[in-house]
């Protein structure tokens, strides 16, 4: 019998869950989803392959779960970076930063674009795991709209549009020129939606 981590039997499944999405991350930061096996998954996260099988029945089904998991932790975060923070604009800059501060290994892995190598009906479950985020960004520039913030304009190509910008842009690590990467982003969209809001002076 395998040797059991953690406190309980749950812990222990939670744990070997974390382990394989921890080397999958990894993995993907390498190389392309379509060159790892599941194989490649146990060996990295240093568990056996039967305890892979115990989990997702294959490779699609664990990058399911990965990204699940990832899109749930990043909306609880962007929540709370937007608790009090009340005028639209300001909600918008802070939804920009925190997209720059998300690495999405699923938009930034090397190899083919992930919409071209998974099955159809795993492309739609992503797309569903995409629309928890967008539904915050809607309520956002939707809020804007009402109260005149924003001039009034079909909501759903806006929505598409800036996470369309945002999503898999590639930030510096350089902080002064992070920060002027992420400045111009904001002003950028910021004037898409129509605010005429100046930029932020820098400090």
């Amino acid at each position: 019998m395998p040797k059991i981590i953690g406190k309980s039997l749950h812990e222990h499944r939670q744990m070997t869950r974390q382990k394989l999405f921890t080397a999958l991350s990894t993995l993907m930061a390498e190389r392309g989803f379509d060159t790892i096996t599941l194989a490649d998954i146990a060996a990295a996260a240093g568990v056996g392959r039967t305890a892979v099988y115990n989990h997702f029945h294959d490779k699609e089904s664990l990058l399911l779960g990965f990204i699940t998991h990832e899109t749930e932790q990043y909306a609880h975060t962007l929540e709370r970076a937007l608790d009090g923070v009340e005028h639209p604009v300001e909600q918008l800059r802070t939804y920009i930063r925190q997209q720059a501060q998300l690495t999405r290994v699923f938009h930034l892995a090397p190899g083919p674009e992930l919409r071209s190598v998974l099955s159809r009906a795993t492309q739609a479950r992503l797309r569903e795991h995409a629309e928890i985020v967008e539904s915050i960004l809607r309520r956002i520039i939707s809020q804007g709209i009402e109260t005149g913030v924003f001039p009034p304009q079909d909501l759903e190509p806006t929505v598409h549009l800036v996470n369309a910008c945002l999503s898999g842009r590639l930030i510096p690590d350089e902080p002064m020129a992070r920060e002027r990467t992420v400045r111009a982003t904001e002003t950028f969209v910021l004037r898409a939606v129509g605010t005429r809001v100046p930029d932020r002076v820098p400090a």
